[in-house]
C-alpha cells in the first residue's frame, strides 16, 4: 500500500510511513478515488507525498488531465502545480490510475484539505475525490513537563511538542544556550538548570527548523507585607511575582519542610494571618520552575 510518507534522512529512520485506515472515497457509476491516508502530520521543512488510486467506467477511453488541488471557485479548479502558493515545491508522480502528489519545503500555511480531479474524453467524465486528504504542517515547541525545586538548584523535565502527533520513530537534537547536548535524541530530555539557561529542540535532518528557544526559569521577585519588623500574631503576606508570564501560577515551599512534596500554596500570595515564631524560616517561589527565595 502507498502511505503518506514525510522525508527524513537515514538517520531518521529513511522514509517514515504514516499508517491510517484506509478511506475508499466512493464514486457513482464506476467513478471515484481512494487515498492511502486521509489525515498526514509532518514536519515545517520535510517533504511529504499524498498518494491515491482512482478508477474510471469502461467506456472512458482516455484520461486527458488529472491533477491535484486545494481551492475551487465558481467550479474552476486551481491546479497546485500553477497555484503560485507552491511554485516550485510540487511535483506529480503518476502512472496508471494512480497519482501521487509531493510537496517540498513545507510551510505552516500548507495545512489544508488536498483532493485529486480527473478529467476524460467521455461527455461530463469529470470526477473529484471528496472529501480530500488533510494535511498539518507543524513547528515544533519545548514544553515543560515536570519540575523540581531544589533548596540550591532547579530540575526540569522538557517533552520536544508538535502540534500533532508526527509520524515514525524519530531522532530528535536538544540544544542547552545554543550548544548540541550530545547523546540525546528523544522527544524528552531532563537536566539541571540555572535561570539563564535556555533549551531548544529539532528533528534530527530538520535542524534548520528547530523550536523557538525556551527559558524554563525567570526569577520573580518576593515581598513581605508589612515590611516592619514582624511581631508574632500580626498578618504577613509573601508575594511572589514574575514578568515573564502575566498569567503564571506559582507555588510556595518552606526550606527543609514539604519543599520536595506538597507546595504549601499555589496563589500568588502566601498569607501568614496570625505568624507564630514556628514560621520562621526561608520560603521557595516558583512560577513554574522558578526559585525565588524569602526569610521570615
Amino acid at each position: 500500500m502507498r502511505g503518506a510518507v514525510m522525508s527524513l534522512p537515514p538517520a531518521a529512520s529513511g522514509l517514515v510511513v504514516l499508517l491510517l485506515t484506509v478511506q475508499v472515497i466512493q464514486g457513482q457509476n464506476g467513478w471515484g478515488v481512494t487515498y492511502s491516508s486521509t489525515e498526514i502530520c509532518a514536519l515545517k521543512g520535510s517533504t511529504v507525498d499524498m498518494s491515491c488510486t482512482y478508477r474510471y467506467p469502461s467506456t472512458v477511453k482516455r484520461v486527458q488531465n488529472r491533477f491535484w488541488f486545494t481551492k475551487e471557485s465558481n467550479g474552476v479548479y486551481t491546479d497546485m502545480r500553477i497555484d503560485p502558493q507552491y511554485s516550485g515545491r510540487v511535483q506529480y508522480i503518476c502512472g496508471n490510475k494512480d497519482c501521487t502528489l509531493r510537496i517540498t519545503d513545507l510551510r505552516e500555511s500548507d495545512s489544508a484539505e488536498y483532493k485529486f480531479r480527473f478529467i476524460t474524453d467521455q461527455e461530463g467524465g469529470k470526477h473529484s475525490g471528496l472529501p480530500g486528504v488533510t494535511l498539518s504542517v507543524t513547528d515544533l515547541q519545548v514544553r515543560v513537563e515536570r519540575s523540581h525545586v531544589f533548596p540550591s538548584e532547579l530540575w526540569a523535565a522538557l517533552k520536544c511538542h508538535s502540534s500533532c502527533p508526527l509520524p515514525g520513530h524519530l531522532h530528535y537534537v536538544w540544544y542547552k544556550n545554543g550548544r548540541i547536548i550530545r547523546g540525546q535524541t528523544s522527544s524528552y530530555y531532563s537536566d539541571y538548570f540555572t535561570p539563564t539557561d535556555s533549551f531548544s529542540c529539532a528533528v534530527e535532518g530538520h535542524e534548520n527548523f528547530r523550536s523557538p528557544p525556551l527559558y524554563p526559569t525567570r526569577v520573580p521577585s518576593v515581598s513581605v507585607s508589612p515590611s516592619a519588623e514582624i511581631v508574632e500574631g500580626s498578618s504577613v503576606t509573601l508575594t511572589c511575582s514574575s514578568d515573564a508570564n502575566a498569567a503564571a501560577t506559582y507555588n510556595w515551599y518552606k526550606k527543609n519542610g514539604n519543599a520536595d512534596r506538597h507546595p504549601l500554596s499555589k496563589d500568588p500570595q502566601l498569607v501568614f494571618s496570625s505568624i507564630q515564631s514556628s514560621d520562621s524560616g526561608e520560603y521557595y517561589c516558583t512560577s513554574p520552575v522558578i526559585n525565588s527565595v524569602s526569610e521570615k
